[in-house]
């Protein structure tokens, strides 16, 4: 009798044992809007209810153009006050100068949305229809591209202006299998752990794809090598904190690219010499440095800089991440 009425206590335990180790595993795990993404070149991802919280850009006036302006009549959606998450996977088409442009992109969207409105506002806009999955696909022409447009849920809305159909699909695939922690691109599960705790915004991509902008931005050439790994970062912790990792093919690779990035920010430095105190005390926080295959750039962005940029005064009350 007496080993029978432990029975049900282990079996209490167990299932207690497994419910902790979901949790667990679901709080590390990529937000669920990053794990919907399909295979991809490159991935991006911003939390926005962070960063509203520390610049209060949602309370600065925006002037909207006549189509943004329609779209907010028709669904009652303002993207600067309602968006809360957008996930992004970029990918490369193979001829760069073709219809399809050099890219193709799969967004993810979550936020305070009217589905029954913005469902309307879709099935007025579309040319056509599809559905997959037992969900509405809209085919929506835009700039010479169709968009195909699916609501996942009353917070969810997902968009791609592939060619193909396969990505948006990739989406709804994973959709139905969102509360599998693990699920996720290739380049989410090899790289995520590389991502800093509270990152409320990141990067994981090829170099050429990440840095390509930056390298028309920058007066010098990165000799960032083409076969390697960028994982960008942004965290606030009393302060924006930026880093930026380069995962490359061997330890001379990163060495090469960590004495370019130097030479960069001496030269960035030496231009903007006569610049505010406040992009002074960013420039003078950016360090360099190089272990084994990797090069990483760490910089401080001050609160204040960030109120400048979003014309906002005040700081934000966000509880520090842990370092």
């Amino acid at each position: 009798m007496r080993r029978q009425s432990w029975i049900p206590i282990g079996l209490v335990l167990l299932i207690a044992a497994a419910i902790l180790a979901a949790v667990l595993l679901r709080k590390n795990s990529p937000p669920e809007a990053a794990r919907l993404l399909p295979e991809a070149d490159g991935l991006i991802y911003i939390n926005l209810k962070p960063l509203r919280a520390l610049t209060h850009f949602d309370r600065k006036p925006v002037e909207h153009d006549a189509d943004y302006q329609a779209f907010i009549d028709a669904t009652g959606i303002e993207v600067e006050r309602d968006l809360q998450e957008a996930a992004f996977a970029l990918s490369h088409r193979p001829n760069p100068n073709g219809p399809d442009g050099p890219l193709a992109y799969t967004e993810v969207f979550v936020g305070h949305f009217d589905s029954r409105r913005l469902g309307g506002y879709l099935a007025k806009t579309a040319t056509s229809k599809e559905n997959y999955a037992d969900t509405d696909i809209y085919l929506i022409p835009h700039e010479g591209r169709t968009v195909r447009v699916a609501l996942l849920g009353i917070d969810t809305v997902a968009a791609s202006n592939a060619p193909t159909p396969e990505q948006i699909h990739a989406v709804l695939d994973r959709y139905h299998t969102a509360a599998l922690s693990f699920t996720g691109s290739t380049l989410l599960k090899a790289h995520y752990n590389d991502i800093p705790l509270l990152s409320m915004a990141w990067a994981i991509g090829r170099s050429e794809l990440v840095l390509m902008p930056l390298q028309q931005m920058l007066p010098t050439d990165l000799a960032i090598a083409k076969n390697a790994t960028i994982v960008a970062s942004a965290r606030y912790v009393r302060s924006l904190q930026l880093r930026i990792e380069e995962i490359a093919a061997s330890p001379q690779a990163a060495k090469d690219s960590a004495d370019s990035l130097k030479l960069m920010v001496q030269i960035v430095r030496a231009v903007q010499s006569g610049s505010d105190a406040d992009t002074q005390a960013l420039l003078q926080s950016i360090t360099v440095d190089q272990s084994g295959n990797r090069a990483m750039v760490k910089a401080t962005v001050p609160v204040s800089l960030l109120e400048k940029t979003f014309g906002q005064p005040g700081a934000a009350h966000l509880e520090p991440a842990p370092k």
